[in-house]
């Protein structure tokens, strides 16, 4: 799925009237009972008091429609017009003629006017700003939104919270919604950290805007569902064999961390690699050959840690990192590794850590390889950020320049291009926070790799499938808390399954 900027929205939609063709005031319709259908199957209270809180715009049109359709769904609505400036919209003239025939409560809030009463159990719906708003909010209706803010109960924002910025850093005050609902794509500010609080859930519904416009618009900026991953899934033939699948190799594990190497193998396993073999220390030998027989294991001459690279001439895909530890020998090992690989590779964890120590062994990566970071690491790569923003735009610049893939992990995790383009995922949830997740996703990626995935594939599927299956394994436990990495392997075959069937869980 594309994300469009707020610029592109604004011509589709013109597209959309002119090329389908339909009205402005039509496709507000559409986009307003997207809502209210979406609404009533959420809040199914009738009882429950609805606060509507409308701008002069497009956005307040929206507001003034939903309040109608709502009470045609005899929900007990009241509405609160904002005379901010001095024009309105057509549409939300429109609107607001059609409001009349209905016997709803609207009022006028003007500059100075004492702020409404909100009762405990009503819900906000907030329509004051959309997406097109280009500078912070100030004065009294900055105060008014904070007055909203103050209300315990449930704040819903129609397409964007008032005074989030859609596409850059929002340090100013805006709504903060327990739940967004917005149309056709998500907006970049929907994928970031720093403006959790202010969307709170967020849900996007699809008001049939133009295909073939759709089609046409060029983005920077995706977001990963069933169907984009589907398309890029390979199909194994009957007389397929393992070697057709593919060798990975993975570098991984110390004394104390083998547990890293055990799941980034399996994790491999599971990703349908034909073969897969273990580098690890000595120590390692015993506990390897017991936990996963069905990997071969590598042994290095030291007992503790990793401090050589094996003949690399057997394998497809080359895994580093998970468990490894930051011994300088190893040190020396990952620059060997580095000096002798002509092949993408998968680099993760303590190998990043290593990086970070030794910043010109980023000039010696392969083209293409795949760095797989969490935020620490990726500060501690490429520096600090001021925002989320920021450090996105960093990441995409860090992919080009080292021709690599970066997967910046996170909630909405992402994948930085060479070209430059940014992929955001769409799968995985808070109990995927748990130590060796990051492991098993190494894993996949690897395994991914040594099947003749490229990079880019393997990236994008391995995220994707790797937070599918966390949210497959979360439905299982019915709960986040229980979860833990091994759950994740545990459900990557019905994570495959799913995805292969197009069926959401």
């Amino acid at each position: 799925m594309k994300i469009p900027t707020v610029q592109q929205i604004r011509l589709l939609d013109e597209q959309t009237i002119e090329k389908e063709p339909t009205t402005s005031i039509k496709l507000m319709e559409r986009a307003s009972l997207q809502f209210v259908n979406w609404f009533c199957k959420t809040f199914k209270d009738e009882e429950q008091s609805i606060q509507i809180y409308c701008g002069p715009g497009n956005n307040g049109g929206d507001g003034l429609a939903i309040a109608r359709l709502l009470t045609q769904r005899f929900y007990t609505v009241e509405v609160f017009c904002c005379e901010i400036g001095q024009e309105k919209s057509a549409d939300f003239i429109e609107n607001q003629t059609r409001l009349k025939e209905f016997d709803i409560v609207s009022h006028s809030i003007h500059e100075g006017d004492s702020f409404p009463i909100i009762p405990s159990n009503a819900i906000i719906i907030d329509t004051i700003f959309g997406a097109g708003l280009n500078r912070s909010i100030e004065g009294y209706w900055a105060s008014l939104i904070q007055h909203l803010n103050q209300h315990q109960g449930n704040i819903v924002a129609v397409d964007i919270p008032s005074g989030l910025f859609a596409d850059q850093t929002t340090s100013s005050t805006s709504i903060h919604a327990t739940h967004t609902f917005s149309f056709e794509f998500p907006k970049l500010a929907f994928l970031f950290p720093e403006n959790q609080e202010r969307l709170g859930d967020w849900t996007i519904e699809s008001i049939a805007l133009h295909p073939a416009s759709v089609d046409a618009i060029r983005v920077n900026n995706y977001f990963l569902d069933h169907s984009f991953i589907k398309n890029r899934l390979h199909h194994r033939k009957k007389f397929d064999h393992k070697g057709i699948f593919g060798h990975a190799l993975l570098i991984a594990g110390s004394y104390g961390k083998v547990g890293a190497a055990i799941l980034a193998a399996k994790a491999a396993l599971r990703s349908g690699t034909g073969l897969v073999s273990i580098h690890a220390p000595k120590c390692a030998y015993p506990i390897l050959q017991m936990s996963i027989p069905e990997a071969m294991v590598s042994i290095d001459s030291r007992e503790f840690y990793i401090a050589e690279i094996p003949n690399l001439s057997p394998y497809k895909s080359v895994g580093i990192g998970c468990g490894l530890d930051t011994k300088q020998l190893t040190l020396h090992a990952l620059e060997e590794l580095l000096d002798k690989s002509n092949d993408p590779l998968v680099i993760d964890a303590d190998a990043l850590n290593l990086i970070s120590q030794q910043m010109d062994l980023l000039d010696k990566l392969p083209h293409n390889s795949i760095l797989t970071p969490h935020p620490k690491e990726f500060e501690r790569l490429f520096g600090k950020s001021k925002n989320d923003f920021e450090q996105n735009e960093l990441q995409r610049q860090m992919a080009q320049r080292y021709k690599c893939y970066i997967v910046l992990k996170r909630a909405h995790t992402c994948i930085a291009t060479p070209e430059g383009e940014c992929y955001f995922n769409s799968t995985g949830n808070p109990g995927m926070a748990t130590a060796g997740s990051g492991d098993v996703l190494t894993g996949i990626i690897t395994g991914l790799l040594a099947q003749g995935y490229s990079s880019l594939d393997a990236s994008l599927i391995g995220t994707y499938i790797h937070g599918y299956a966390g949210d497959i394994a979360v439905q299982r436990l019915r709960g986040q808390e229980a979860l833990i990495a091994s759950d994740i392997i545990e459900n990557l075959g019905q994570a495959f399954t799913y995805v292969r069937r197009n069926v959401n869980t």
